[in-house]
């Protein structure tokens, strides 16, 4: 079924007529500074973790919202959860396969989500849980019948997912390993919070929050990630009401803009537990001073949906920048973080990724926690770290079982847990 055409926002996506010229040599990346995450905006250090949480954090999670992400609103949203179906026999009995409907406004028309969320089924008591959302809808997680098909965005028309793609991204969840190692997956298609295309604004949560005689963003609003990581906060909401969940024991993962998304979640919603980043590239997990692969320009021009439009003032001028990525990655300090890079994934900048990671180190340790430990890039399937963990594999930009091995690994870690 076709979805209409909203008022004042439709806009034919300009994706096919970017041209790329990335640079992707290393003599090429000039000689650069980043901000220092612990040194306040008026000159002075940052020298305990008080400072830190009273004055640097926020200036830093301002200077993001201000100019990257722009701003998620403060205002109440309120959220109707509707159980769709339990299934405690599903996956032939590995999990409890849950299905619930999140309404986020009083229109039956209006935006919704769909959560599914797998629990094992052997679990004792609340589950930990890996929270994301997926790209192709509900129904491609995993090649289970039982799974709704999920309404997807494909050309900027919305219908129902063909049966067809049940599972098809089935690699990037590996859904039987998480519940084998004992943790629950919950996760929604991050088109039903907002579809991913410029114009699409129209079809997602952002109108509910503009202000009286608004029709469009201030230049500071957020964007299509501020809107999907404030799904991902709502998907909290509801996780942390459910029994079988262990609310203290949430964990996000992203995958590229989704990995961009999880991370700003991250740093605004201090209820994730752990954060990780998987190849989230520019915007997200690396460095923008650097100047190697994805640029801000092809970034703002192809996707001038995802930002705030402030970001596009920096396209050309990524030095004047006032913040870098290190900083976006210090705000989750002192939780645990994970950012991870694929070797042929050039254009998401894997060194860029890992030096990000290790400019995050000082405000873990300022807050009594162990980073990375070297600002020597590792070599492939050689993660290091400690409370912030890094690794780049074999492969091109995707999540695979060995990135899943990791994660878990690292969960089971940072949550005392034996695998």
């Amino acid at each position: 079924m076709s979805a209409g055409r909203p008022l004042a926002f439709l806009a034919v996506s300009c994706c096919a007529a970017v041209q790329t010229n990335y640079n992707y040599d290393e003599s090429k990346v000039k000689p650069y500074t980043l901000p220092d995450a612990l040194t306040l905006l008026n000159g002075q250090p940052v020298r305990d973790a008080a400072t830190w949480n009273e004055w640097r954090r926020p200036e830093i999670l301002h200077l993001f919202e201000t100019y990257q992400y722009g701003r998620t609103p403060a205002g109440p949203c309120s959220v109707r959860v509707e159980t769709v179906s339990t299934e405690p026999g599903a996956l032939g009995g590995l999990a409890i396969r849950k299905q619930i409907v999140l309404h986020f406004s009083s229109d039956p028309a209006g935006p919704k989500a769909n959560l599914l969320l797998y629990v094992p089924a052997s679990h004792r008591g609340p589950a930990p849980v890996f929270l994301g959302l997926n790209f192709n809808g509900n129904q491609s997680v995993a090649a289970d019948p039982g799974i709704r098909l999920n309404e997807v965005w494909t050309r900027q028309t919305r219908q129902t997912a063909d049966a067809g793609t049940r599972g098809n991204q089935a690699q990037q969840w590996q859904v039987e390993k998480i519940l084998g190692r004992g943790y629950a997956l919950a996760t929604i298609y991050y088109g039903d919070i907002e579809p991913d295309f410029d114009g699409g604004i129209g079809y997602g949560v952002r109108p509910l929050f503009f202000r009286a005689g608004q029709t469009a963003p201030a230049a500071d609003d957020w964007g299509a990630i501020g809107a999907w990581a404030w799904g991902l906060s709502r998907a909290v909401d509801y996780l942390e009401k459910d029994p079988v969940i262990d609310a203290q024991k949430i964990a996000v993962m992203g995958h590229s803009r989704l990995g961009k998304t999880a991370l700003w979640a991250g740093a605004q919603d201090a209820r994730f537990a752990i954060v990780i980043s998987n190849e989230s590239g520019e915007g997200g997990a690396s460095l923008s001073r650097r100047n190697y692969g994805e640029d801000l320009r092809h970034l703002n021009t192809a996707f001038p949906h995802w930002f705030c439009a402030n970001y596009r003032r920096y396209i050309g001028h990524e030095p004047l920048l006032p913040m870098d990525s290190h900083m976006l990655l210090a705000l989750i300090a002192p939780r645990p973080l994970y950012v991870a890079s694929a070797e042929e994934d050039r254009g998401s900048d894997p060194r860029g990724e890992f030096l990000a990671a290790v400019n995050a180190g000082p405000v873990y340790a300022l807050l009594g926690k162990h980073g990375i430990g070297t600002d020597q890039m590792p070599g492939l399937h050689q993660p290091v770290g400690d409370a912030v963990a890094y690794h780049i594999r074999a492969g091109q930009h995707d999540v695979t079982a060995y990135d899943w091995d990791r994660y878990l690994d690292f969960a089971d870690r940072q949550f005392g847990r034996q695998p």
